[in-house]
């Protein structure tokens, strides 16, 4: 049976958000599959050229959370 694969089964590949039996078949198909493999190229091109996000809060943001989660927490029996 020929696996049909999405640009989105791509992009979570790329960003390795499939399962481990999706990586191996995905991989595989890879290897058979020349166009399939040009996509994946591009895709991944693109993904390559996206700025990397560093998440950094302020740590009055922390606090705020922290404070929050004080306030909501079940009081012991």
């Amino acid at each position: 049976m020929t696996q049909h694969f999405t640009k989105e089964d791509l992009i979570r590949f790329i960003y390795k958000e499939t399962t481990a039996s999706e990586t191996i078949t995905i991989s595989e198909t890879l290897c058979k599959d020349t166009k399939l493999f040009y996509e994946y190229e591009e895709l991944l091109a693109a993904y390559q050229h996206l700025p990397k996000v560093k998440f950094s809060p302020s740590s009055t943001v922390v606090q705020k959370i922290l404070d929050y989660s004080e306030q909501t927490t079940l009081a012991d029996c």
